[in-house]
């Protein structure tokens, strides 16, 4: 019975609510958790601040572990704490007021005996009043929770709730757990500070607490397995519990977590009926056909749909955490789980959609420039056309060339079967091809591409910059298949190509893709550098190398410094290209050499630097790390340089027939390369010196065509071997005329004329070349020079120069020993400047370890040091080197 003047029920009619039915008491009831329920102390650690803030807060998606998570807590606490499932807020106001003060009251608190609400539809004003003003005088403050308050949808309820919340004051606290953000005013909270949240990020598990929760399903994963288990699921509760129980019915658990296909799942079951049958048959839709996306926007998801309010229904997924996730900048994507088990359900309910869908993505993607999205969408739908005439439309062929993307578009194209056939798809399996070495292949796709092209020429055929765009792209490959094949006329004309068509590309899409020119001008300068046009390829090369080097150029640019390298190379400048090959490679830290540059030009400059410097273990180790088993030497230029560095290592090593075989090597090309007859002649020419065949050597020089100074020096040195030493000298006497030669060739004609003069009787002259060498030498730390020079360097008269400090080596393998005459005093070579650094700490008596921590680098590393500085100073103890480097001024 109502109690007079309708202020609600009497207390002894509580255990009925509004409409006379009795309460249903599992509203009421704490949750159990199951035996393998993981207690995670950091969100109950968070939980804990419900304390302080009259509001607190849990939201996640369905089985995110939050009403589980609040039962725990709450089971733990000291204070009262009353708890509701809101499942009766659809019945009225006053049916929910009723079920909250029974909560109250069940928890034992009086102050909740104001009497029931008269109606099921809302609950007076006066009760409610009641009500707040006795939590209000509580010294200890009850904790309300409220569960699955998204059900909570009258915003009269939540207009009440707030009252009571605001004017209980200390008296109570509120925690509800819902999937959506409640109806409350929760700006005023959050801006006021008296709010406490737990969302939906936050609830998921970590990976150590997902290794947990399957170690108490009896399941002991590696750690990368639960990684990729948490990545799959984001970590969502439910998921890795329903993955967990599946799994322990198998016989290859570990098998199964990583293979599981979600959309046969318990997953399944759960996330059809917990999320997408929740919503309306519009938004179902809607999710349905995002699903084929990896990410979507409104404009996407509109797009798909031929709907107009996917913002409005996005966001509202959002919020209500329907396993719809937001990326920010108006970009959202879906749960994995949830993505693989609706793309399966439209797959059933409408078979023949999924590819009219990628196809209306890749056209949308297209025109909002994510070209990236739109070929994986159009190959999605095996609309091959469409996808290469997006990559070849674009002027995003180069890519498949750059090392950003081409792995990822290589295996794209890779799946495109022989049809359709058109100059855009042609150009593309050209372009495959090509970036795998298969020039036969690429070469008679690129023909049928230009003649293809050819009969579409005519003022009514196509728009005229969608042809300069493709036939730009056809200059590219031309350009290609000119350095591969080691024809630079066709490379000059597929420029001139270029330059003629881009005049007509929209400016945009040149600025877009920076990487097709600097590729163009790397396969330009190339096939100029293999027909000797070394002016006109640093030309090339360097306009690459000067302008922006980051992003998609800066594999071109890498490319470009490793020509360059070998230019200053073969021009005798081996500092010079230690420096431009080390730049294709990010510098190492403090106390250690730089890395050197992976497969590729670069690391062979850097080997044949090293040969040059007598440091033959090193030139090994650059000359492998050169050379990639997989993949041969891509074009003329790296395999000549290939071959050069083999036949001088060898040559080094005292191996004159395997240098004579490595330097035979046939390079084919379509023309001659000028510069690499000539070096690979003077390794066959010195390995046949080295056999002690002058005439031979002597015949192999005198054919090479023009006056390289690297043959003049080797036709002097064999002439001088085939007793000549008149032609000797006229030859050196020719490359004096010569300007521009670096140290690696003045070094060796400066030594052979200080030989021939000290034939003559000259010791003056002989002296002063000496001197000359062992300058130039010394700057550029050449070694290999007076090794090659022969003994009659060793048994120089005693009033030698005296500043000689690099050494002569060890001696030739097949040189001669000296006699019975005495050894010359040793000739010191200079030591490195970290080299010295150490031996300074050795003059100060300091440990090895005292030098390691001095100078920041590992014990190893100083171990090293002291064993090169033993060497160049010809001692095998610490006081004998310190005597020695005094006495030679080294320190």
């Amino acid at each position: 019975m109502a109690v007079p003047g309708g202020t609600g029920r009497a207390p002894d009619a509580s255990h009925a609510d509004p409409r006379g039915d009795p309460f249903l008491r599992t509203q009421f009831a704490v949750p159990a958790r199951p035996v393998t329920y993981l207690r995670r102390d950091r969100l109950t650690v968070h939980l804990d601040e419900a304390l302080l803030t009259p509001l607190t807060v849990v939201h996640g998606a369905a089985g995110a572990g939050k009403t589980l998570l609040a039962a725990d807590w709450a089971s733990t606490r000291h204070e009262p704490v009353a708890w509701l499932t809101a499942q009766v807020a659809d019945r009225g106001g006053g049916t929910f007021w009723a079920y909250l003060l029974e909560a109250l009251r069940l928890a034992g608190v009086p102050e909740a005996d104001v009497g029931l609400p008269a109606s099921a539809g809302r609950a007076d004003d006066r009760l409610l009043t009641r009500l707040a003003a006795g939590l209000g005088t509580r010294d200890t403050p009850v904790i309300l929770v409220i569960d699955e308050y998204d059900r909570v949808t009258d915003p009269e309820i939540a207009d009440q709730l707030e009252f009571v919340l605001h004017q209980a004051g200390h008296g109570m606290r509120l925690v509800l757990v819902t999937r959506t953000e409640p109806l409350l005013p929760l700006h005023r909270h959050r801006a006021a500070g008296t709010i406490t949240e737990i969302r939906n990020a936050e609830l998921a598990l970590t990976p150590d607490e997902a290794a947990a929760l399957l170690a108490l399903h009896g399941l002991r994963l590696p750690a990368d397995d639960v990684g990729a288990l948490v990545e799959r699921t984001r970590g969502w509760a439910a998921g890795l519990r329903l993955c967990a129980l599946a799994a322990r019915g198998e016989t290859d658990p570990r098998r199964f977590l990583k293979e599981f296909e979600a959309d046969r799942t318990t997953i399944a079951d759960f996330l059809l009926a917990e999320v997408l049958k929740r919503q309306p048959p519009g938004t179902q839709d809607l999710l349905l056909r995002v699903s084929v996306l990896d990410r979507f926007c409104p404009g996407l998801a509109n797009a798909l749909t031929g709907r107009t309010d996917a913002e409005r229904v996005l966001t509202d997924l959002h919020g209500q955490n329907a396993f719809v996730e937001y990326l920010g900048h108006a970009w959202f994507r879906l749960h994995p789980l949830f993505g693989e088990i609706l793309r399966a359900h439209l797959r059933v309910r409408s078979p023949e959609l999924e590819a009219e869908l990628h196809r209306r993505a890749a056209h949308w993607l297209r025109r909002s420039g994510s070209l990236g999205e739109a070929l994986g969408h159009a190959a999605a739908a095996e609309d091959w056309e469409s996808a290469a005439g997006a990559l070849i439309g674009d002027l995003a062929l180069g890519e498949l060339f750059t090392g950003l993307h081409s792995g990822d578009l290589a295996r794209l194209f890779s799946r495109m079967g022989p049809e359709p056939a058109g100059p855009a798809t042609d150009l593309v399996r050209a372009a495959c091809a090509l970036s795998r070495c298969e020039v036969a292949r690429g070469s008679s796709r690129l023909r049928r591409a230009v003649q293809e092209l050819a009969s579409q020429d005519g003022p009514a055929e196509g728009d005229p910059a969608d042809l300069a765009v493709t036939r730009l792209s056809c200059a590219l490959l031309e350009a290609l298949v000119a350095r591969l094949t080691g024809a630079p006329g066709r490379a000059e004309r597929a420029a001139r190509l270029a330059e003629q068509v881009r005049r007509e590309v929209p400016g945009t899409l040149l600025e877009a893709h920076p990487e097709l020119t600097a590729l163009l001008l790397t396969h330009l300068g190339s096939a100029r550098l293999w027909a000797g046009r070394v002016r006109a390829a640093r030309a090339a090369l360097t306009a690459v190398v000067d302008a922006d080097g980051t992003g998609a150029t800066a594999q071109a640019r890498r490319d470009c410094l490793g020509h360059l390298a070998l230019i200053d190379y073969l021009e005798g400048w081996p500092g010079r290209a230690e420096r431009t090959a080390s730049a294709t490679v990010t510098p190492a830290g403090r106390g250690g050499p730089p890395p050197a540059p992976g497969p590729g030009l670069a690391s062979l400059v850097l080997a044949a630097v090293a040969v040059e410097r007598d440091e033959l273990d090193r030139a090994e180790a650059l000359l492998d790390a050169a050379v990639d088993a997989r993949h041969p030497p891509p074009d003329p230029v790296t395999q000549a340089a290939r071959a050069l560095v083999t036949g001088r290592i060898l040559l080094a090593r005292g191996d004159a027939q395997a240098a004579l075989e490595a330097a035979d090597r046939a390079v084919v090309a379509d023309v001659a390369s000028p510069w690499a007859a000539a070096h690979t002649a003077c390794v066959a020419a010195a390995a046949h010196l080295a056999e002690n065949r002058p005439e031979t050597a002597v015949k192999l020089l005198h054919d090479m065509p023009g006056d390289e100074p690297v043959c003049l020096v080797g036709a002097a040195e064999a002439e001088l071997a085939a007793g000549r030493p008149e032609a000797a000298a006229e030859l050196l006497g020719r490359l004096r005329t010569r300007a521009g030669i670096g140290p690696a060739v003045t070094v060796r004609a400066a030594l052979l004329g200080a030989r021939l003069a000290g034939e003559h009787g000259d010791h003056a002259a002989q002296r002063g070349l000496v001197s000359r060498a062992l300058r130039e030498a010394r700057r550029e730390r050449l070694r290999r020079p007076f090794v090659d020079a022969g003994p009659w360097l060793r048994t120089l008269p005693p009033d030698a120069p005296a500043g000689a400090r690099l050494p002569t080596g060890s001696p030739r393998r097949d040189a001669p020993a000296c006699g019975g005459q005495r050894a010359a005093p040793p000739v010191v070579e200079e030591l490195s400047g970290r080299e010295r650094d150490v031996v300074r700490r050795l003059a100060q008596m300091m440990s090895t370890e005292e030098i390691a921590a001095d100078l920041y680098v590992s014990v190893n590393t100083v171990k090293t040091h002291l064993k090169s500085a033993y060497r160049k100073l010809a001692v095998n103890r610490r006081h004998d080197a310190v005597r020695r480097a005094r006495e030679r001024g080294l320190l």
